[in-house]
């Protein structure tokens, strides 16, 4: 089923990504080149210089005539780039480790390399699924659960060229300390759970994908929160040692976010959904999967943990967590690597926490944020790594002390000529913006062009982002009817939906392999 998107006409103007028929010739367009090489591909990159390229979007004079010849500039733009680039994803068997952090992602930032371009936005739409396939109908019975049965999970989103199968839904059960992202129906009569939201999933690499990739990979993908900041205040700005929610850990001075362990070790046993802890669901389904590609069939593994805002959180506490507990090694001793592409998360752990995650278990996380969302500057406002040494030494025994693991790519919303001025922070933590703003960068000081074709009209799809002249309604994203269909009879309903999985058989089987199996009530 193609995606509910997929029938609005956006073929004609003014929307310029997605109808290119430049009048000038190329060598009409002011760009200089070549400069760059990029390290993977062998391929030059296109270097614009901004003081050369006059765009009409920063004049006052808003005539028709200046919006049509800026719509002309950036078609013109984007279609040399098309004609120019080489299939990034030609090499990626190749270049996948480079790609996933081998090198801290030295030389391909700035300028920034096309293949890892394309592989931040393909995992970033693993991410933006967790928040296309949720219920967040309040009047639904099924309102917190994933409107999808997690057997046709890509397809009923668009996304079966992706070559992945979801193998596990994740749950989590209602969290005092950030009770704002729990999303309920306003009655609690049938519905599907009263305790769980659906938070996730993990998908693994069909074999076209995988002999594509270079490696079989695993995907967990989390959910955050898609518009709603009000959780930010719910956070407790209170470190707590990861060994106390038993997390093996030999430093007792390793802490993270109270609010954060707490969602990702929480459980219900009353509850179907929730019996297992978010932690739990996911060390014993990743060790599994690493278990049956990396022992039984002998293939190279990969672990690619991927999230926006809060879930960017979970991500990097996951990655963590599989890494001290041995979930990603098999009993063979074959390691996957593991990496986290996080997008608009905040500080999860103390400086502790990042020189364990960092150099002691080798684990890599690329951070993509926009500079203007108020998100990855907290918690920590006072102290984190940003402060000078000699302060930051002196907080580090402070309870609100916190330090961001990894790489940062930092983007800037104001490049973009297709994003309105706001005030709306909700609309700079947006992670369809993210994605639209990689795709236009190049480059520090680099002009915003946009590289691979993708829909400037997603950005709207959960905000009012875009400027008035390219005709986008904001929160256009929608299900037809509300999700209601006609009865036999002529009235409106919420149709049944199919059984909603809980959790593999084998999950106890597996937590007893971790050793954490006395840490369970069955």
């Amino acid at each position: 089923m193609a995606p509910l998107y997929s029938s609005i006409d956006l073929s004609s103007p003014p929307f310029p990504s997605l109808s290119f028929s430049p009048k000038s010739s190329l060598s009409s367009l002011p760009f200089s080149r070549p400069t760059h090489l990029s390290p993977l591909l062998n391929t030059h990159h296109l270097s614009i210089k901004p003081t050369l390229l006059h765009s009409t979007s920063n004049k006052k004079n808003t005539s028709l005539s200046s919006i049509v010849d800026e719509l002309q500039e950036e078609e013109e733009e984007e279609e040399f780039y098309r004609n120019n680039d080489q299939d990034p994803g030609e090499r990626l068997a190749e270049w996948w480790r480079e790609i996933h952090g081998q090198d801290d992602w030295a030389g391909l930032l700035d300028p920034m390399d096309p293949l890892l371009r394309s592989e931040l936005i393909r995992y970033g739409e693993f991410a933006q699924a967790c928040y296309d396939a949720f219920d967040y109908d309040l009047f639904s019975r099924y309102c917190g659960s994933c409107k999808y049965n997690r057997r046709h999970f890509f397809e009923r989103l668009g996304m079966a060229s992706f070559g992945y199968e979801v193998t596990r839904y994740l749950y989590a059960t209602s969290n005092f300390k950030i009770p704002k992202f729990f999303t309920r129906s306003v009655s609690d009569e049938q519905v599907w759970s009263q305790r769980a939201n659906w938070i996730g999933y993990i998908a693994v690499s069909n074999d076209a994908q995988t002999a594509r990739l270079g490696r079989r990979d695993i995907v967990v993908a989390w959910r955050g929160t898609v518009t709603r900041l009000e959780w930010i205040a719910d956070l407790m700005d209170y470190l707590r040692p990861v060994t106390e929610e038993g997390i093996p850990c030999p430093d007792p001075w390793v802490k993270v976010e109270s609010g954060f362990v707490d969602l990702y070790t929480d459980k219900d046993p009353t509850c179907r959904f929730c019996k297992y802890s978010a932690r739990e669901q996911v060390l014993t389904e990743v060790r599994k999967l690493v278990e049956i590609y990396g022992d039984e069939r002998g293939e190279e593994v990969s672990v690619t943990m991927t999230g926006h805002s809060l879930g960017s959180a979970l991500a990097v506490l996951s990655a963590y967590d599989l890494a001290e507990t041995g979930a990603i090694t098999t009993p063979k001793g074959k390691k996957a690597w593991t990496t986290v592409f996080s997008f608009s998360g905040p500080r999860v752990g103390n400086g502790r926490f990042k020189e364990r995650f960092e150099q002691v278990l080798g684990l890599k996380a690329l951070r993509i944020v926009n500079v203007h969302d108020p998100v990855p500057k907290v918690p920590g406002m006072f102290f984190n790594e940003q402060v000078h040494e000699i302060v930051r030494k002196w907080g580090e025994g402070l309870p609100w002390s916190y330090h961001h693991v990894g790489v940062e790519l930092a983007l800037d919303h104001k490049r973009s000529p297709f994003l309105k001025e706001t005030g709306d922070p909700s609309c700079f933590h947006n992670l369809e913006a993210h994605l639209h703003l990689l795709d236009g960068y190049h480059g520090r000081g680099e002009r915003f062009v946009l590289a691979t074709g993708r829909d400037p009209a997603l950005v709207n799809k959960a905000s009012d982002f875009l400027k008035a002249h390219h005709l986008i309604p904001p929160f256009w994203r929608q299900d037809e009817n509300r999700g209601m269909t006609r009865s036999p009879d002529g009235r409106w309903m919420q149709p049944e939906r199919e059984k909603l999985d809980d959790h593999p058989h084998d999950t106890h089987q597996y937590l007893g392999r971790l050793g954490l199996v006395e840490n369970h009530e069955s």
